[in-house]
């Protein structure tokens, strides 16, 4: 078997799921759920560019068709 390659090793951030209907009571809690799926996208924006940012630095993945050259 071989090595998995650094983009297999190093998958996307999965994006928060927001808040289902009915989740937000409406009563103003301190945070609401709304206050924490909004910090969550926030690290999850922060994370992606950082994983963007890793990914543009990695050495491109060698294909099938790179080894017919």
């Amino acid at each position: 078997m071989s090595p998995l390659s650094f983009a297999e090793n190093d998958p996307p951030p999965v994006a928060p799921e927001p808040p289902q209907d009915g989740e937000c009571c409406g009563s103003g809690c301190d945070p609401c759920v709304y206050d924490l799926y909004y910090e969550a996208r926030e690290r999850h924006r922060v994370a992606m560019r950082e994983w963007e940012q890793r990914q543009a630095g990695a050495a491109p993945i060698a294909t099938a068709r790179d080894s017919e050259k």
